[in-house]
């Protein structure tokens, strides 16, 4: 008999690519979605349009955006959520500073029409030190980023900034719930997800060495286990 179906949800800029290995793993037991998390421009919206897709009852799994997204889905239909997965998020909303370098980003992959100089700024904050110069690895972010385009980026980024703050949600999640964090994140660190963790009435918080914002790729037998062990 199948699992549960799990609807995994990627960050910013990111296609299913970043769960290849979880989903290899996972979709042997599990029906499998892939979020759509780039059409819409705010994040009431973005977790409208996954819900009309998604089947009736799931789990889900969201890294960084799709983090946020994910915690949206709890706030407008948490009866339809039987397990949640966060890794590498935050519950907090967006600062004016924070929204305000964001638009800045657009601004410049506007500029060159081209997703590729938005990446590189950011890429030394997606991975571990140790691995700035995995160009394999580099080279699949520029490749998602380009397959999306400028167009979803700025929707991404609106809808970002439009989430609301999701820690009073937190005390009334009441479904199983793993928090997964990089141990050496530097875009959310750790302490966001620790946050989130001790928020949840029983949620799991399991740290990942070795491992910066992009844990699922970077240690993605790791993420596989911890996901593995708390879907099955």
């Amino acid at each position: 008999m199948p699992g549960m179906p799990l609807v995994f949800v990627p960050g910013l800029m990111c296609t299913g690519r970043i769960y290849q290995h979880q989903i290899e793993d996972l979709g042997q037991r599990h029906p499998i979605m892939l979020a759509n998390h780039w059409s819409a421009p705010t994040m009431k919206d973005v977790a409208r349009q996954i819900l009309g897709a998604a089947p009736g009852r799931f789990a889900i799994a969201g890294t960084s955006m799709g983090g946020y997204v994910a915690l949206e889905i709890i706030r407008q239909a948490p009866e339809r959520v039987a397990q949640l997965a966060l890794l590498s998020t935050s519950a907090k909303p967006d600062t004016p500073e924070r929204s305000k370098g964001r638009r800045e980003q657009v601004a410049v992959a506007r500029k060159s029409n081209s997703m590729r100089e938005s990446t590189k700024v950011l890429w030394p904050k997606l991975v571990h030190p140790a691995r700035q110069e995995d160009h394999t690895l580099f080279n699949i972010f520029i490749d998602m980023a380009e397959q999306l385009g400028v167009d979803a980026f700025e929707r991404q980024i609106e809808a970002i900034i439009s989430r609301e703050d999701a820690r009073p949600l937190l005390a009334a999640i009441k479904i199983p719930t793993l928090v997964i964090v990089g141990n050496d994140d530097t875009l959310i660190v750790p302490d966001e997800g620790r946050e989130i963790a001790a928020g949840i009435s029983g949620a799991r918080l399991r740290e990942v060495e070795n491992a910066g914002h992009m844990c699922m790729t970077e240690q993605p037998e790791t993420v596989t286990k911890l996901l593995k062990d708390f879907f099955n």
